[in-house]
């Protein structure tokens, strides 16, 4: 693998939230760093902050993904790419409008989808660090959420199986995939209107971007394919999601918990 001060990382949908911290730990570690998010001004502030280079783009377009790579060549061997972009709609899925639900599974999935495949080409020669952003949500089912879950839990999927393609074809890229619980960012913070969303309030608080940041760059410096902040929250979603008929009490339960924290602004 390259040395940091030798390459160029990428990380998509990094105008803010976790994208925007992961970036400044790349730029801190020596990293020349392009971001890239749809929010042509906000992605261009960013950037002038971080002292990154900023491209607008759309996860959802596989051109786009290749045009962020032909930029970030320019700086240099790319030898990290992080697949962060992401959307979060609330709502019981039978009554969310298409165009959510699209919305979704075109930025949350085919968007990883098309930033791996990217990634993979990019840096197949020299080596390098995929991480992709899935969630705590991936790990079980998530009332409320179905939409969004279903999209982390294929992104998860992705992940371990791109690991496998790319051991199995001799490649020497590692990919990470980071579950984080529910963080106070505005992906959030946007629908916590929203009964629907109750569940991601029942920890005790929302994690920090900081917080997830730090996750995220310690996965980049080892072999660990999958890490899941915090790791405790973990093990219940993961008997909800293999026992869901025990597991989804608990889940109702833990709704109504979080539903006093979310209408309490926590």
């Amino acid at each position: 693998m390259s040395t940091p001060d030798q390459t160029v990382a990428v990380v998509t949908g990094a105008a803010r939230g976790f994208g925007r911290e992961i970036a400044r730990r790349l730029v801190a570690r020596g990293h020349r760093v392009l971001i890239t998010d749809l929010d042509a001004d906000a992605v261009a502030a960013a950037a002038d902050e971080l002292g990154a280079t900023a491209v607008t783009a759309d996860a959802r377009v596989p051109g786009d993904h290749a045009r962020v790579a032909t930029a970030a060549a320019e700086l240099g061997p790319v030898g990290v790419w992080v697949n962060n972009a992401g959307v979060l709609r609330a709502g019981q899925s039978w009554e969310q409008p298409e165009e959510d639900i699209a919305l979704q599974v075109d930025v949350n999935l085919l968007g990883v989808v098309h930033g791996s495949r990217t990634a993979v080409r990019v840096m197949r020669k020299r080596g390098g660090h995929l991480l992709n952003i899935a969630s705590m949500s991936a790990h079980g089912p998530v009332p409320g959420l179905a939409v969004y879950a279903a999209t982390k839990a294929a992104v998860l999927s992705f992940s371990t199986s791109l690991q496998g393609e790319l051991d199995l074809a001799r490649l020497p890229i590692r990919v990470h995939a980071l579950c984080p619980d529910a963080a106070d960012t505005a992906l959030v913070r946007d629908e916590q209107e929203s009964p629907d969303t109750a569940l991601l309030f029942s920890q005790r608080g929302l994690l920090t971007p900081a917080a997830v940041a730090d996750a995220a760059t310690r996965l980049l410096d080892g072999r660990r394919i999958v890490r899941t902040l915090p790791a405790h929250r973990a093990g219940a979603m993961r008997i909800a999601g293999a026992l869901p008929r025990l597991g989804l009490p608990v889940l109702a339960r833990l709704r109504a918990q979080g539903e006093r924290r979310r209408t309490a602004g926590t």
